[in-house]
């Protein structure tokens, strides 16, 4: 039996073999965006594209799959990589270290993306880049300061209530004249932090559960 033999009894094989003729870009490979890598890659996804220009940092381990003691100042597109053929050898895996903006430009057609990037501007530009290209995409909003996993939800843009990050997107594309979306978001409100400054506090089971539900819509919408 093959690594891909429990979810070909679930979905059938000639899911499974879409899966695996499926171009799928993950921006952001972080908190979220690491979770949302490994069960694509699990899933059998025939080729992934990975975008992030950040390092690991010790301050990651607390929610990030590949978030090590012995990968801390590496680049993580590269762990990214490594872990992906780890799961799966025969996965075609792209890593670009880069930061993504308005300036980014690259011939790449991928059949799905996910954003799990921080920036604001920085997803606005994956939002017109996806548009323009005509790309399926799905987006994270904000999982910060979250703690109860039964919040979260997925939606159109349009329809997201309780998250501000949600809030601030929905104005944004309005004024651009972008359309529509889905996103993973939550209706949880933000809870009490210890300390006021620029960072907000996570929890894996948050943050984890952020990036399997993108996952899992990408890997339907695609089958």
């Amino acid at each position: 039996m093959d690594r891909l033999h429990r979810i070909t009894l679930l979905f059938g094989k000639q899911s499974v073999d879409k899966l695996k003729q499926s171009t799928v870009m993950v921006c952001g490979c972080g908190a979220v965006g690491s979770f949302a890598i490994e069960a694509l890659a699990r899933s059998g996804i025939g080729r992934l594209i990975l975008i992030d220009f950040d390092k690991v940092e010790e301050s990651n381990v607390n929610r990030q799959l590949f978030a090590m003691d012995s990968t801390v100042g590496q680049p993580k597109v590269e762990i990214a990589k490594k872990r992906v053929f780890d799961i799966n050898p025969d996965i075609m895996v792209e890593a670009l270290n880069m930061f993504f903006d308005e300036n980014t430009k690259f011939n790449i057609k991928p059949d799905f993306v996910i954003d799990a990037i921080d920036t604001v501007q920085s997803k606005i530009a994956l939002y017109k880049w996806c548009a323009n290209n005509n790309v399926p995409f799905v987006s994270c909003m904000g999982a910060a300061r979250k703690t109860d996993i039964t919040q979260i939800k997925i939606s159109k843009i349009s329809k997201t209530t309780v998250c501000p990050l949600a809030s601030k997107i929905r104005h944004l594309i309005r004024g651009l004249g972008l359309p529509d979306f889905p996103v993973v978001y939550s209706t949880e409100p933000a809870a009490p932090q210890h300390n006021v400054g620029r960072e907000f506090g996570s929890v894996i089971t948050v943050t984890g559960s952020f990036g399997l539900i993108l996952a899992d819509f990408v890997i339907k919408k695609l089958i």
